[in-house]
Parts: structure tokens; C-alpha cells; sequence
């Protein structure tokens, strides 16, 4: 029986972390044996500097993409510079031969700019979220997920999101059994609970144009605890109701109960990290009022438990 091909292709200046994953997943033996038929290629076959003066040496130029099984774009070099022509070729015509294809990371960009992922769901790093989605709207971006799989083209969020997508071809090709063999060997978790919402930085939003607004702002993060009515509010602000309303849409872009939940839901998390104190104390001081709200209303956004949130980025609490 015949190993499954893979083919890790070769970009300038490319991230030899990026690099590595699939290099370490795809080349990795089990029990005297390779799982995978594992070949570097680069346009041209030639030799190519990595970030910080490493050099990497393919084994041969895109005709090895004629081959494989699977074809791995590991990041991209530069989001505003699309693959040259030879490359986006390949890269269709391995898709049309049955192969899958691969972005992880930025790569996703070069299966963008191939138009493999038109009309298609796919994930990328949440720091190109808005760059992703100007450039390629017909691009159905899953801003949360790990990794996406569609029509044997697959997607991976940043960095470490690689080692979750690597892992789902490994499920792919040999089953669950080696799949979780080769995420022991890595010292990884064979599948990871929830998206990438749960790592994506939730600042404090920045000040608005409205200087009331932004006065109610900061008492309101100062009393998330309390109850407050939309009239109470506007009574603070020394506005009608319905002026209220439209000024807070205006400057925040939220309703004031979207506001709210989002704002009680970042300062959770920064107890959940930061403190020991139970969820039902914490659902408490952020004004959610009973553990059960709390916990739906995180589960929801973070696509984690607050307990699991906790395990993640708690510090010795």
C-alpha cells in the first residue's frame, strides 16, 4: 500500500515555525514505518531563505504537486502579494484531480487569491479578519473556528491552529487510533475544545467622539454589578429616552444591553484569570446576577466554559 503524498510547498521568507508543523506532522515514523510521503517543493526547485537567515532545500519544483495527495501552503509571506501564476495553477490543479489543499495560517490568503475558496467556508488568523473578508468576499470566513474543511480545501487559524489542522488530515487518512498516537508524540491534545473567539485579545473599547457618552461609559464599568434602566441612563446623561438611545448607537455601535453583556463578559474573563473567586461569585460582580446567565452567555461568546477558560489562562490562583 502506497503512502498518502504530501507535497509542503516553499514561499519567500517563510516562518520556519509555519514551516515546521507540517514538516514534523507529515514526516513524522510510527513504528519503523512513515505515515506520509513527504516532499518540499519550491517554483523553480530552488533553495529559499527563511525568516532570520535559515535556508531550506526542496526536493524538487511544482511538478511534484502533480503527485500528492495533499498540498500545504504553511503561511504567506505577504497578504498584499498573490502566488505567482505557476503556483495558482498547481495549486487548482490539484484540487481538480481530487487532492486536498491546504492554508494554514496566512496560506489561506493563496488559496484566496486562487479563487479555490470562493463561495466556500474558510478560517485564518483573527488579526487578518478584516483584511481577509475586504479582499475576498466571496469568501465565507469563519472567524472563530480552528480550522475549516470544505470540498477537501483546508483552512487553519494562526500559528498553533497548524497542529489541529495537521491532526484533522491525520484523522482523515489513518483514523482516529493514530491520530491520537501522534498527538502524544507531540505532546498535544489529539482535539481542542472551542474556537479561536477564546484567544482573540477583548480589550476595553476605546473612548468615543461623545464625551457624555464616554462619562456613562466609565460609570457604567464602575457599577457592572448594578441593574440599569434605559431611562435611569438617559436621566444621566440629561437626555430624552429616545436621544439617549440613538447617541449610544451612534458612539458605541451596540445597544446599551449588547454593551453591557459584552463589557460584564470581559471583565469575567479577567477575574477567571486573575482571581479564585467561584463563577457564581464572579457571575455576581459582573452583573450577570446568577451563574447559569453567566455561563450560557460565556459559552456562547467565548465557545468555552468559564471553568475551561480558567484551566486555559488562569495564573496560580
Amino acid at each position: 500500500m502506497s503512502l498518502p503524498r504530501v507535497g509542503l510547498i516553499l514561499h519567500p521568507r517563510i516562518s520556519p515555525f509555519h514551516f515546521s508543523v507540517p514538516y514534523t506532522l507529515f514526516g513524522m515514523v510510527m513504528t519503523d514505518r512513515p505515515l506520509f510521503d513527504l516532499s518540499i517543493v519550491a517554483p523553480g526547485g530552488e533553495s529559499l531563505e527563511a525568516e532570520h537567515a535559515m535556508m531550506i532545500r526542496p526536493d524538487g519544483g511544482l511538478e511534484l504537486l502533480d503527485n500528492v495527495d495533499i498540498a500545504v501552503v504553511p503561511g504567506w509571506h505577504d497578504l498584499n502579494e498573490a502566488p505567482q501564476p505557476e503556483l495558482i495553477e498547481a495549486l487548482v490543479r490539484c484540487h481538480e484531480r481530487g487532492a486536498h489543499v491546504v492554508g494554514l495560517c496566512y496560506g489561506t490568503y493563496a488559496l484566496a487569491y486562487a479563487g479555490l475558496l470562493d463561495g466556500k467556508r474558510a478560517s485564518t488568523h483573527w488579526l487578518a479578519e478584516q483584511d481577509f473578508s475586504g479582499r475576498f468576499p466571496k469568501v465565507k470566513l469563519d472567524t472563530n473556528a480552528l480550522y475549516v474543511e470544505e470540498d477537501r480545501l483546508v483552512t487553519s487559524a494562526g500559528t498553533a491552529a497548524g497542529l489541529d489542522c495537521c491532526l484533522f488530515l491525520v484523522r482523515e487518512y489513518y483514523g482516529a487510533q493514530i491520530a491520537n498516537k501522534v498527538a502524544r508524540v507531540m505532546v498535544v491534545a489529539p482535539h481542542r475544545e472551542g474556537g479561536q473567539a477564546q484567544f482573540i485579545e477583548q480589550p476595553v473599547a476605546v473612548s468615543t467622539q461623545d464625551a457624555h457618552i464616554n462619562r456613562l461609559l466609565d460609570y457604567l464599568r464602575e457599577h457592572l454589578a448594578a441593574s440599569h434602566t434605559i431611562d435611569e441612563l438617559a436621566a444621566r446623561t440629561a437626555m430624552s429616552r429616545r436621544t439617549f438611545t440613538r447617541h449610544f448607537q451612534k458612539a458605541t455601535g451596540m445597544t446599551v444591553v449588547e454593551w453591557l453583556v459584552n463589557e460584564r463578559l470581559r471583565r469575567g474573563s479577567e477575574l477567571l484569570e486573575t482571581t479564585s473567586l467561584s463563577v457564581e461569585a464572579i457571575s455576581e460582580r459582573v452583573g450577570f446576577h446568577t451563574a447559569t446567565s453567566f455561563r450560557q452567555h460565556f459559552k456562547q461568546r467565548r465557545q468555552v466554559s468559564p471553568r475551561d477558560w480558567r484551566k486555559t489562562f488562569g495564573g496560580n490562583t
